[in-house]
């Protein structure tokens, strides 16, 4: 157990950032009275860490700017609690891959300097746990990089755990890129290819593996960013998925967030954005080349993850499964006694999701 819980973080995630990033998902937003204090620490802490961001940026230019990529990477796609943490901790069991780490998602711009230090004491502050699931946290454990890419520029989708207020508008933006301009696209491009690069310096690795819920809203993008790009998209109960998302975002969004908002809101803004997300990628899917696409069901990967990680593997075409196989099930044998968190619908939730999420239920044939 960590010395702080998460729950009462005094500070958020925003003090890994750089400044410029800090203060242009700030500008002109409105702090509510309660978070000023904790916005004022971030604040601090933030423009102290980010006068060490040049050394890194020096770097960064000399060894990995000019290197090219060896392979392009392989996404993790599916809305947030289908099952993309288990499937990407499995899939890193092989070591062929690179992939952003715990540590990075909070201090982006300390990779390549000052690593141990930092890295030493945020394991010492964090909880060992992630609150909603009771997985397992560590700093070098793989973790997805939107909250990395929301500390390395202003145009991420998790600009809405600080400023909930605004989640939709953030959502169409830089979720699914609707409303997103040609120079933030470009800003976005060239600062993923920098932490992809910068992972896989990390991580020792040869092909970036991606688990960020997010990217489902970009494959388009993300093809044409990297056209032969390997894709795993997972689909789970929508009415599992509806409940475990409303208490991940209610309380992941506590300690983090620096306004108030409604759990009501939430609920309608997971409703909405899950619906946007859905259509959004099944018109996209279009534009993955045929062999560079897998959809699974969560369910089934979990009853058999080791015959469908040798499938995904084969299917996609991805070297390397001889190699791991043993540290796969190593790692798939370990977790045979894990305790998930048990879900129970009311008669609202299964209303909810029926009135606004039949199309999922259809389409992929899931019932109570």
């Amino acid at each position: 157990m960590g010395l702080l819980e998460f729950s009462k973080l005094p500070i958020n995630t925003l003090v890994g950032a750089d400044w410029n990033t800090f203060n242009a998902i700030t500008k002109d937003r409105e702090i509510d009275a309660a978070y000023k204090g904790k916005y004022r620490l971030t604040k601090a802490v933030c423009r102290l860490l980010s006068t060490l961001a040049p050394i890194q940026e020096r770097r960064y230019q000399k060894l990995l700017a000019n290197k090219p990529m060896e392979h392009d990477p392989v996404f993790i796609l599916g809305h947030w609690r289908s099952g993309t943490t288990f499937v990407h901790n499995v899939f890193s069991c092989d070591k062929h891959f690179g992939y952003n780490t715990t540590y990075q998602t909070v201090f982006p711009h300390l990779m390549m300097w000052g690593q141990p230090f930092f890295k030493k004491n945020m394991s010492w502050l964090m909880p060992d746990k992630r609150p909603t699931d009771n997985m397992e946290l560590a700093v070098d454990l793989p973790q997805e990089e939107e909250f990395a890419l929301a500390n390395m520029m202003p145009y991420t989708y998790y600009n809405f755990w600080f400023l909930p207020k605004y989640q939709q508008e953030y959502a169409d933006k830089y979720l699914l890129f609707d409303d997103i301009s040609e120079e933030e696209l470009k800003v976005f491009e060239e600062i993923f290819v920098k932490l992809i690069k910068i992972s896989l310096w990390n991580t020792n690795g040869t092909q970036f593996l991606s688990k960020n819920p997010p990217h489902t809203g970009r494959v388009k993008e993300l093809v044409k960013m990297f056209p032969n790009a390997k894709f795993v998209y997972l689909m789970r109960n929508p009415y599992t998925v509806f409940e475990s998302t409303r208490s991940f975002f209610t309380n992941t969004i506590q300690p983090l967030k620096l306004e108030d908002i409604d759990d009501r809101v939430i609920e309608n803004n997971i409703l909405s954005i899950y619906a946007k997300l859905y259509h959004k990628y099944e018109a996209d899917k279009r534009f993955i080349p045929e062999g560079n696409l897998v959809e699974i069901k969560f369910e089934d990967f979990e009853a058999d993850a080791m015959a469908m990680t040798a499938d995904i593997y084969k299917k996609l075409s991805i070297p390397g499964y001889d190699d791991a196989k043993a540290s796969i099930e190593k790692y798939i044998g370990g977790k045979k006694g894990y305790k998930k968190n048990k879900y129970t619908y009311d008669e609202r939730t299964i209303k909810l999701v029926q009135d606004n999420w039949d199309f999922a239920l259809k389409q992929w044939d899931y019932n109570l």
